[in-house]
């Protein structure tokens, strides 16, 4: 049973890492603030939420598990709500989108639905 919970751990350490790794690949290679801000909000919580489960997992302490639980709600919550206000911002200060961008919902006011 502990080799299992070591393997499943490592195998979620892997996982987080590689969505981790997939954020900072796309805060290099996307072309606007907009999608960088996107990458870092997706991969990056889902990356660090993987590995608080697997921090907790491995501690075999509940109340470190319930703390890596409460962690990662915290990141769900505010991640996409700070990305969003961050975008919202952005777009007020004047920061461009890039020229490969299809629509721009903000400029026509059909976001305000």
């Amino acid at each position: 049973m502990e080799s299992f919970v070591t393997l499943l751990v490592a195998a979620m350490m892997i996982i987080g890492s590689a969505f981790s790794v997939i954020a900072a690949l796309g805060l290099i290679r996307l072309p606007d603030v907009y999608t960088r801000m996107h990458a870092a909000s997706k991969a990056g919580t889902l990356g660090s939420g993987v590995m608080l489960i697997a921090l907790g997992i491995y501690s075999g302490d509940v109340g470190t598990l319930t703390r890596s639980l409460a962690g990662l709600i915290f990141f769900l919550l505010t991640a996409p709500i700070s990305a969003h206000l961050l975008a919202k911002a952005s777009y007020a200060v004047g920061y461009r989108m890039s020229d490969r961008t299809v629509v721009d919902e903000m400029s026509s006011g059909q976001g305000d639905n």
